[in-house]
């Protein structure tokens, strides 16, 4: 397939529609050389994206916490997102907002009198674990674990976050597992690299305590799910020693959706009939 960099379509940059190719910031920009950037991705279905607002509503919170605030209004986010769309004929796509500070007059550290800029991008976006939604998917266990809140905002959804997920995804595709799943700092249960998990036993629902990664739009709206039809949610700490007890694991995420796991590492885990029932029905939910 060609680059994501050389692609027909358009692209909404600071304020206006520019040609896909055409997309393109200077290399002193801060947030190359700092990771000074937020984002967010989410899916449209049947031309709405699905949980839009709170998306934008989130990314201007991800900017607040990285002391960057974002120069555009939840409506204006919405407005660029629209636009993208209709411009690229898109009606079932996956949507990427960045928020980043540019080139500007400083080049070190500190970055507080440079541009924070703003782009839209969006494409069609199959699966994003391939057929793993029918069999499950196998995941490594990371060596890198999820930091501590007191160390980085763990809430924000920043791009410096994400540069332990990228290594752990690597290895792990490496190993023939689709992803990797963290431990958090202080050995509990936490995440997979770009989506949160959930795990059943005895017919109840587990799933790690989000204070030290981010609690997800897709988690939090499979979590309504479960309880509306009267499954039980435990929010807490997990043990590594108790993934050999659960019975089924699925992982959430706007590019993940609800993709059922098979494996972590030495343990195995059944695709049944809960997992099958809550990834058709957030399946229809989107699409609603």
């Amino acid at each position: 397939m060609t680059g994501y960099d050389d692609m027909d379509g358009k692209i909404w940059m600071d304020g206006k529609l520019v040609e896909w190719r055409d997309a393109k910031v200077h290399i002193l920009s801060h947030a190359l050389h700092y990771a000074s950037s937020v984002f967010e991705g989410e899916r449209c279905y049947d031309g709405k994206v699905f949980l839009s607002r709170k998306h934008s509503e989130r990314l201007l919170k991800s900017g607040e916490l990285m002391e960057m605030p974002i120069p555009y209004s939840v409506d204006q986010i919405e407005e660029a997102k629209r636009a993208v769309l209709d411009a690229n004929g898109l009606d079932n796509a996956y949507v990427r907002v960045v928020a980043f500070r540019g080139a500007g007059p400083d080049m070190g550290v500190s970055s507080a009198r440079n541009p924070v800029r703003m782009a839209v991008a969006a494409w069609s976006w199959g699966d994003y674990y391939g057929d793993a939604k029918m069999k499950g998917a196998k995941l490594d266990i990371a060596r890198w674990k999820r930091p501590s809140p007191e160390t980085i905002p763990t809430a924000a959804k920043a791009a410096g976050l994400y540069m332990i997920c990228t290594m752990s995804k690597h290895a792990a595709e490496a190993k023939g597992c689709s992803d990797a799943m963290f431990f958090d700092y202080r050995g509990y249960v936490a995440e997979a690299t770009g989506a949160n998990v959930f795990f059943v036993k005895d017919g109840d629902v587990h799933t790690p305590l989000p204070d030290a990664i981010l609690n997800g739009l897709t988690r939090q709206t499979v979590i309504g799910m479960l309880k509306e039809k009267g499954i039980t949610v435990h929010e807490r700490y997990i043990e590594p020693s108790e993934l050999e007890g659960f019975e089924q694991c699925w992982l959430t995420g706007s590019a993940a959706e609800v993709t059922p796991v098979g494996q972590i590492g030495e343990y195995t885990f059944e695709v049944g009939a809960l997992t099958k029932d809550i990834a058709t029905s957030y399946e229809k939910l989107v699409r609603s």
